[in-house]
């Protein structure tokens, strides 16, 4: 038996993915904000994992106040070079943004050793240093969230935690007490509640971000074609 496939292009295929994604959401009385409807729908996309419909909440404003930090050219920080290679570089390049992650440098791996803790911890206290405003995204590692809510406790204040990490250990706990702390900070969080996560799922945030930054639309999927010459989830 022979497959019929209705769509080939990379733009037909996204379209089409928001749109089922939308309806079925209706179809399972899920209403989400206008505000957070690009970043929802692309973590589902990525996934194909409803369930983030639900557990990613938010401090108030924080997507609203994320797209202009990206709009403004705002470093953004990952703690994976996996989160990093799925950063939509040609959005990243309009918006005149540089994204970094740390951790395979020989500097992390000795800060590391000679502290006593994780490369994750160790690029996230560095990364402070360097930019001191950036968008930190951490989708693996949840010693990452638990430095940067030290560092926050200590004055840091970043554009943006987005808190997606995946995982069994300190990992629920770390992500309560980083919105915890972001929302009595005012700083604006993104936070993927519970176990679920992952590199993939902190690059589609910091992506519908961009997105969004660029005067596109997530939600409806209209990108920019050049959008689609890098791999961006």
């Amino acid at each position: 038996m022979n497959m019929k496939y209705e769509h080939h292009l990379p733009a037909d295929i996204e379209q089409a993915s928001m749109r089922m994604i939308a309806a079925e959401l209706k179809e399972r009385g899920i209403a989400i904000s206008d505000e957070n409807k690009a970043v929802v729908m692309r973590a589902i996309h990525a996934t194909a994992d409803f369930d983030y419909a639900e557990n990613l909440v938010f401090t108030p404003g924080a997507v609203l106040q994320g797209i202009d930090a990206l709009s403004k050219g705002i470093a953004l920080i990952t703690d994976t070079n996996m989160a990093l290679a799925g950063v939509n570089k040609n959005a990243l390049s309009t918006l005149s943004c540089h994204a970094v992650c740390y951790m395979a440098e020989p500097h992390i791996a000795e800060a590391a050793r000679t502290n006593r803790t994780t490369r994750a911890a160790a690029s996230m206290a560095y990364g402070a240093c360097e930019y001191p405003k950036a968008v930190f995204a951490v989708g693996n590692a949840p010693t990452a969230l638990i430095k940067l809510a030290e560092l926050i406790k200590d004055g840091l204040r970043p554009s943006l935690v987005v808190a997606v990490p995946v995982g069994f250990v300190n990992v629920a706990e770390s992500k309560e007490e980083i919105f915890r702390i972001c929302g009595e900070s005012g700083i604006p969080a993104i936070v993927a509640m519970g176990r679920k996560g992952g590199s993939n799922v902190a690059a589609a945030i910091c992506n519908a971000l961009l997105y969004e930054a660029l005067g596109t639309s997530a939600a409806s999927s209209s990108f920019p074609a050049s959008c689609f010459r890098h791999a961006a989830v």
